[in-house]
């Protein structure tokens, strides 16, 4: 690049944070990732035999020129970040998976086990949008209580 890298920096490290989950062992563990890609702005992927959960999501540090605002105090990980990890070099990735929607999930589990995630083949009683079949509706019908009294719901 013949000068700093920082100059031409993205700034892509600093757009979105990724968590460590565990690694997804049944159909519910699968589905529930299946709910997560149902959200925007995430994203799931595996890399070394670790699965995480990506946010794309811009630090709020992060100034207009790509430059970090509290760089002199910056956290621990981001001080621990190397040029050798950073992402503007290449963009490319060790991901032996990634999943950017439910889709994805649902065919690297069929393509592992053969079958379809029990969630897809079931029929809901109650297909109203919006109902949590687990729940029989109470966590809806809470937060409809909230929403309409303004006041907490009661579990007792």
């Amino acid at each position: 690049m013949g000068s700093i890298l920082c100059e031409h920096c993205t700034a892509a490290c600093c757009r979105y944070l990724a968590l460590p989950l565990d690694r997804p062992r049944t159909a519910r563990d699968y589905d529930d990732i299946r709910w997560y890609l149902m959200h925007e702005g995430i994203s799931v992927f595996v890399e070394e035999g670790d699965w995480y959960i990506q946010f794309q999501t811009r630090c709020r540090n992060l100034l207009p020129d790509n430059r970090c605002g509290v760089y002199d105090t910056r956290p621990e990980i981001c001080m621990e970040y190397e040029p050798g990890e950073c992402d503007y070099i290449d963009g490319q990735y060790g991901y032996e998976a990634f999943f950017t929607r439910p889709e994805h999930v649902e065919e690297y589990y069929h393509s592992r086990t053969g079958k379809k995630l029990p969630s897809l083949l079931r029929r809901r009683k109650d297909s109203r949008p919006g109902r949590n079949a687990r729940s029989n509706g109470s966590l809806v019908e809470a937060l409809v209580q909230v929403r309409v009294s303004g006041s907490p719901p009661s579990f007792a």
